[in-house]
C-alpha cells in the first residue's frame, strides 16, 4: 500500500471512528437524540466499510446501503458475513429519522443496539486492516 492510499483509509477510519464516538457521546447524554445516535452508527460502519475497500483498491459507488458495500468486501475476506445481518439493521437509519415521519425517534433500547453494532462493524473492519492504520506514525 503506497503512502498515499494509506493516508485514504486513515481518514476514513477516523471518521468512521468519531461517528462512532458521537453516537456514544449522544445516547450516554441526550436521551432526546436518539436519531442521530442511530444515524452516526449508520455513518460509521459505512465509513469503516469504505476504508476497508479502499485498503483493497476497490471503487465503490455512492451509496449509504451498507448490504451494497459488504458485498464488495466478501471476497477479500469471509469473515465480513457475520456482518450481514447487522448491515441489513443498520442501513435504513442513514434516511429512516432524518426526516418528518410517523415516528421521529428510534427507541433508546434500539439505539443501544446500534451502537453494538456499530462497535461491532469498527472493530472488526480495524482488524482487517494493517496494524497502525489509526496511529498518525506511518
Amino acid at each position: 500500500m503506497d503512502e498515499f492510499q494509506r493516508q485514504e483509509v486513515h481518514l476514513w477510519m477516523i471518521k468512521s471512528q468519531r461517528d462512532l464516538e458521537a453516537a456514544h457521546v449522544l445516547f450516554e447524554s441526550q436521551a432526546s437524540l436518539l436519531d442521530i445516535v442511530v444515524y452516526h452508527c449508520q455513518q460509521s460502519a459505512e465509513k469503516a466499510l469504505k476504508a476497508y475497500l479502499t485498503y483493497r483498491c476497490v471503487l465503490f459507488p455512492k451509496t449509504h446501503d451498507l448490504e451494497t458495500l459488504l458485498d464488495l468486501c466478501l471476497p477479500f475476506a469471509s469473515g465480513f458475513v457475520r456482518l450481514q445481518d447487522m448491515a441489513e439493521d443498520l442501513t435504513p437509519y442513514a434516511t429512516m429519522f432524518r426526516y418528518p415521519g410517523s415516528v421521529i425517534a428510534p427507541a433508546s433500547q434500539e439505539a443501544k443496539e446500534a451502537i453494538e453494532k456499530a462497535d461491532y462493524f469498527f472493530n472488526f473492519v480495524l482488524s482487517v486492516l494493517p496494524d497502525g492504520i489509526l496511529c498518525d506514525e506511518k
